[in-house]
């Protein structure tokens, strides 16, 4: 999918976890628990039973007290990466960017010893698991190869399915392209809502073609849905319409931009006339630490 020079530069990226891990294996997550890592977090007065090696002695000199030195336990945290796979994505190449995509944040978060969740939206209930590091990569990207695109995804009960997530990260890629995220509507807010419940850091990938951003169409056409076949609408695209168009998709990303700013999470528009390298390394970065 990419090239060793490209995961040579994808390897120094660090996803942005603020949320604690309460994971119980070793990563390079600062956890809630209290560890042996280096890095220093706090003092306890001694008990019965820990290690004398851990007394700080400058403490007792100079308080006649016996105190313990505790660290950050160093955890994996969790990366959950949900997949619209719903018809609309295989328009213009929008399912090869969330691919390539998906694969890129999974290899950050895998060479950081995280943990990654990809999980289909269609077929909620049979996620993949990949932890350990790197090289669990090459079977993650077979996984990505074998998804199929068919039908509507229901995004909001599929996270709700996904079971209980643990305290990190939560990516969501997918075009959008419902009435459930419309403006006016309340599914964005109420699936933002949640995933802050389940003490996420949300990440929104609203991947759009180049072709729905940027009209270019002159002339009388018959649109059919995607989803729905049944679904058509005869449409003139002229100057007027095509403003109004405009108009309306500001309206539908403005909307979801402002519920997630409004929930605390990220969201970025995925061009994919846009280079990758200018989506992964510019658009993204506040994604990164």
């Amino acid at each position: 999918m990419f090239d060793s020079a490209y995961y040579e530069r994808l390897k120094r990226l660090k996803l942005a976890i603020e949320k604690k891990s309460t994971a119980s294996l070793v990563g390079s997550r600062k956890s809630s628990r209290k560890g042996s890592s280096a890095e220093f977090s706090d003092f306890r007065e001694y008990m019965p039973g820990d290690d004398m090696r851990s007394i700080d002695w400058n403490a007792y000199a100079r308080l006649d007290r016996l105190y313990i030195k505790e660290y950050m336990e160093e955890k994996e945290s969790s990366v959950s990466i949900f997949l619209d796979t719903s018809l609309s994505m295989t328009y213009m190449g929008k399912d090869e960017l969330m691919k390539d995509l998906a694969a890129a944040l999974s290899y950050i978060a895998l060479v950081n010893m995280d943990q990654v969740k990809v999980y289909d939206l269609a077929d909620i209930g049979n996620p993949y698991n990949a932890s350990g590091g790197k090289a669990s990569f090459t079977t993650l990207l077979k996984k990505l190869d074998t998804i199929g695109f068919d039908g509507s995804s229901d995004i909001y009960k599929g996270v709700r399915q996904s079971g209980r997530l643990m305290p990190g990260m939560t990516i969501i890629l997918s075009d959008f392209m419902s009435e459930d995220f419309m403006p006016g509507t309340d599914t964005m807010s109420l699936l933002l809502k949640y995933l802050k419940f389940m003490k996420q850091d949300t990440v929104i990938l609203h991947i759009l073609a180049k072709e729905e951003l940027d009209i270019e169409l002159v002339g009388t056409y018959n649109l059919i849905d995607m989803e729905n076949e049944d679904d058509k609408v005869k449409v003139t695209m002229d100057r007027r319409n095509i403003l109004e168009y405009k108009k309306r998709l500001e309206e539908f990303t403005g909307s979801l931009s402002q519920d997630c700013k409004r929930f605390g999470a990220s969201y970025h528009i995925c061009d994919t006339g846009r280079s990758f390298d200018r989506i992964i390394f510019e658009d993204m970065r506040e994604l990164y630490d």
